[in-house]
């Protein structure tokens, strides 16, 4: 926890001043059962009724002053807390989006939410606590004692007695509840996964009617959680009668031996009312210092998962920020992979394996294979979401590990396999990657991806709303509406990652068409499963398990590629194969 104290730098006067002003209100509190001892002693009992007004005044004072304390305090705990919780949101807001796709799926996006929002929120409650009651609680738990001591301290070895007692069943108590603090914080993030992945997938589990078996699984998730709750509020249920127990029989022990006293004449009446309402203090206060305990139990629970995000470093560092100058020359190829092979988890497993290849400025390439072939991680080495294990990869013949992001990515149209629109309209969407673009370049877009009609069918054109997801439009609308995203960036390179698969094939074949005729310059990756869609392209890789099985055009990998040539037919019939 201590270490994500910098992020408090911003408010250091509303930490300082905030137990100052919690202190003073401490003190006001260990003042009044004094003043209540005097208004019984010196005007109740001698029937001054003047002396009682007087200082029942003073004990209003004091109470209103301590008021005024309490809400100054309350005010730089909201402000600090507040303001803390909102720092390292941003913060980790900020780191995450530095994240490689290898570091968003080590941890999964259920567990940074719950990291971003649940755990942010335990440190927010942590620090406002720490600002109103961790100087308040014990001061005055010791404060009471040492009063009570000054006013009698033979009938003080009460406290001596109790206080220990009180402590030692806090102890015990809190030692057995705090570590299941630290599982329920895990147990919330299975809830997250279940409710996210039930949420989003909800069509396919209604397709399937697996609602039932859903509800299973969150109730079974939900269940495990309340259970170990449970557990701990059963251990937690026994503070309170046992500490009250031991709370009572002190007060009954101080009225006991303190009427003693009385008649001795060694204290007075309002001296045991003062001691009772001094032992009520340290017990509240006990109470207080062993709620502080679960809360930064919590807390610390909390930063180490905050801490574990903070401290994660990308794998795909960003080298510089100078912009790179590239090569000229008309014999550089557009994109360049030497020898390349990747592993998602740095073994000897490859997802690639010794992929080489050239591809020239304007050429159309296609790329197939079978599932988990490895087609997305090839394009996805090219704007460098990840880093290859082995050999380069190239981009106007510099490595793509010397451009900066922005250069690096701006040169490249990423359309994935999952079509994602945000919120917000069909215009703010297209602008994403061009947030200059002019009419004509998002008119242009629009008709090469067929999207045109979709908004000419829509009545605020532009300006229609784009709910969450795009889940307003259909598949093959989205996948329009993504393609002519990445296209009025006008890219060098487009990479179309199965981003067709939602369209018939008749649009299909038309925006393919627009492609050619429209995109001379541009160099495009194809990556489908339909061979239809990618036979006409310049040249075609075809990937068999990580590994380049052919590069050719399809008529000569339809004599020489046996891989390819068992994908065309198990799509196509010999003779529509065999068609130019």
């Amino acid at each position: 926890m201590f270490r994500l104290a910098r992020f408090l730098s911003a408010y250091k006067k509303h930490v300082i001043l905030g137990p100052i002003f919690k202190l003073t209100e401490a003190i006001f509190e260990l003042i009044v059962p004094m003043v209540t001892a005097s208004i019984i002693d010196d005007g109740v009992k001698k029937g001054d009724l003047d002396y009682v007004w007087r200082m029942g005044g003073i004990m209003l004072l004091l109470g209103v002053v301590g008021l005024g304390c309490a809400f100054v305090c309350q005010k730089f705990a909201s402000i600090a807390s507040q303001g803390f919780g909102t720092v390292v949101r941003n913060e980790m807001y900020q780191h995450i989006n530095s994240f490689s796709h290898a570091e968003i799926d080590r941890f999964g996006t259920p567990s940074l939410i719950t990291r971003i929002t649940n755990d942010v929120n335990q440190l927010q409650y942590a620090v406002a606590m720490l600002i109103r009651l961790v100087v308040r609680a014990p001061f005055l738990a010791i404060g009471a004692i040492v009063a009570a001591m000054m006013i009698d301290w033979q009938l003080g070895l009460v406290f001596l007695v109790a206080t220990p007692l009180i402590a030692l069943v806090l102890y015990v108590i809190m030692s057995r509840s705090v570590p299941f603090f630290r599982v329920i914080q895990k147990k919330l993030d299975r809830i997250s996964l279940i409710s996210r992945e039930g949420l989003s997938g909800v069509r396919v589990i209604r397709a399937f009617s697996r609602q039932e078996n859903e509800e299973e699984r969150f109730q079974e998730a939900s269940d495990d959680q309340t259970d170990t709750a449970v557990r701990v509020g059963k251990l937690s249920a026994l503070l309170n009668p046992l500490t009250y127990l031991i709370v009572n029989f002190a007060i009954i022990a101080i009225v006991w031996f303190g009427g003693y006293r009385v008649e001795s004449g060694a204290m007075t009446q309002g001296e045991v009312i003062a001691f009772v309402n001094y032992m009520t203090q340290t017990f509240l206060a006990l109470i207080v210092v062993a709620n502080l305990v679960v809360t930064f139990t919590k807390a610390a629970a909390s930063a180490a998962r905050v801490n574990e995000v903070l401290d994660t470093k990308t794998s795909v560092p960003e080298y510089t920020s100078k912009p790179v100058i590239p090569p000229q020359g008309n014999d550089i190829p557009r994109v360049e992979f030497r020898n390349v092979s990747f592993s998602y988890d740095q073994s000897e497993k490859y997802a690639l394996e010794g992929v080489s290849v050239s591809v020239m400025p304007g050429e159309t390439i296609g790329v197939i294979g079978g599932t988990g072939s490895g087609k997305s991680t090839f394009v996805g080495l090219i704007p460098r979401f990840y880093d290859v294990s082995k050999g380069s990869v190239l981009v106007d013949g510099v490595d793509v590990k010397e451009y900066p992001f922005e250069q690096l990515r701006s040169k490249v149209g990423m359309v994935p396999q999952e079509a994602v629109l945000f919120t917000g309209t069909i215009e703010s969407n297209l602008k994403w990657g061009c947030p200059n673009a002019l009419p004509e370049q998002i008119e242009k877009a629009l008709e090469i991806a067929q999207a045109k009609e979709v908004v000419e069918k829509k009545e605020q054109k532009l300006q229609t709303p784009v709910n969450q997801g795009g889940k307003n439009f259909s598949g093959g609308q989205r996948q329009r509406l993504t393609i002519a995203r990445a296209l009025v960036g006008e890219p060098q390179i487009l990479i179309l990652d199965d981003s067709s698969s939602a369209l018939d094939f008749a649009t299909d074949a038309a925006l393919r068409k627009a492609l050619r005729q429209n995109t001379k310059d541009m160099t495009v990756f194809m990556v489908s499963q339909r061979a239809s869609t990618i036979r006409n392209a310049d040249k075609i890789i075809v990937l068999d398990d990580g590994k380049v099985a052919g590069i050719g055009t399809h008529e000569e990998l339809m004599e020489h590629c046996e891989v390819y040539q068992e994908i065309c037919l198990s799509q196509l019939s010999r003779e529509e194969a065999a068609r130019k």
